[in-house]
Formats: C-alpha cells, structure tokens, sequence
C-alpha cells in the first residue's frame, strides 16, 4: 500500500533508487535537531496517562514512539474533527478538519510529558513547517498537540516559547496547542506500519531515520522492540 498522492514524488524517487540498486539515503525529509529539555514539565503522577500529537504522516511518529521507553501503546488515528469523517480516504481530501494524529498512552514514572514533547519536536518532525511534513502537504499533516488537562497545555505551550524564545529553530515553530476532543484510531492497515513495512520506499526514506536518530540522541529513552499494537505481529 502507497501513501495518498502527495507521497508519489518521493515514493518515486526512492524506488527508482531502489530499482537502479543504489542505496536509499538513510536521511529523513525531517532532520532531527538537538534541543533542550522543557524547563516546566507535568508533575510526577501514576496511572497511565495520555498525550496526542500530530507530526505529519502518522506511520513515522508511531514508529518512533512505540521504540520509545516508558510508552505502553501508540496508536495511529485522526483527532481534530467529527467521528463522521474520521477515515483515511475523506482525512486525505485534506478538508475534514483531522490532523493525522499518535495517541500515547504512557507510564509517567517512566518517561514524563515533556519528554514526550522533547522526542516529537526533536526527532518525530520539523515544528516550522506549517500544513506540511516533507513530502506531505495539506492540514491533516499539520504540527500540533492536542492536549487532555490544563497542564499539559501549560507545559506544551511553555516548552514552545522557550524553544522559540531560544532560537532554537531556524523558524518560528507553527505547533498548535488545543484541547482534545476526540480521538479516532485509524484503520488496520495503518497500525504498526513502520514495523511490518521497513523496507517500503517512503518507510526506508522518511521514517527509519527517525528512529535511528531516536536511538542516536535519547538513547537512554530507546527500547530495540516495538510495542506494537498488534498482538503477534512480527517485529522486524
């Protein structure tokens, strides 16, 4: 399965690359950029707790987050509009109003909100980048974070005006911060896309090397195996 038509210049390039027997570049339209830890982060709490994020094609950020420590589940879906046209076909007309989203759930006394946010804004996405990532164009693969408690729309916000306050991007960062209404999963296929598909040319051009860069700078926060939301499903 290809992504919707705005992947097919990539998706051609790579497996033209692919077919040619030259090596696919293990750089993602993304580069990962190193920056600091939020200075206000969500108090220590238990109970598995939620964040949704959106950062593009959804395939990318759940890969990240399901090699992500402390991440129990991540699921691929659509937040941002009605239950009525939360499918992928009518998402990709670019006029329901989703963002193609990563709901995590996730141990608090493993890994914090703003660790989370840290992991999306470093290595998931670029956060400049408005209505786009990369190759994907419209306002489903819109930047942002829906929020689900007052405080994770103060540390959300908080962590971008430190990050644009120490020009820390080379653009201002377009992050929408909002509360969350309702999150969708996305259908079966999406689920676990990363990991069942590696060598698919859009996974192998613009995915994987999030994960690597995961690996590469929050090593302390990197699991070699996915949680995967599929039970049984292989992992390599």
């Amino acid at each position: 399965m290809s992504r919707a038509p705005f992947h097919r210049l990539s998706l051609l390039a790579a497996t033209t690359a692919l077919a040619l027997g030259f090596a696919v570049p293990s750089q993602a339209a993304e580069d990962a950029v190193v920056i600091p830890a939020p200075a206000v982060d969500a108090a220590p709490a238990s109970g598995i707790q939620t964040a949704v994020v959106a950062g593009g094609c959804f395939w990318g950020v759940q890969g990240v987050f399901q090699h992500t420590a402390g991440v129990v589940n991540a699921i691929s879906g659509y937040a941002g509009g009605s239950k009525a046209t939360a499918d992928y076909h009518t998402v990709s007309s670019g006029t329901t109003g989703h963002a193609e989203s990563v709901e995590i759930k996730y141990d608090p006394k493993k890994i914090s909100y703003g660790k989370i946010l840290q992991i999306f804004f470093s290595v998931v996405h670029d956060p400049t980048q408005l209505n786009r990532q990369g190759p994907d164009v419209g306002t489903q693969y819109r930047s942002a974070i829906f929020t689900t408690t007052d405080e994770q729309k103060k540390v959300a916000e908080a962590y971008i005006a430190q990050l644009n306050d120490g020009h820390v991007f080379k653009r201002p960062i377009v992050t929408r911060v909002g509360g969350l209404d309702a999150f969708y999963p996305a259908e079966a296929y999406h689920q676990d896309y990363l990991t069942l598909h590696p060598t698919q040319p859009y996974i192998a051009y613009n995915d994987i090397p999030k994960v690597e860069n995961l690996k590469k700078l929050f090593a302390d926060n990197y699991i070699e195996k996915p949680t995967l939301v599929g039970a049984g499903k292989a992992t390599n």
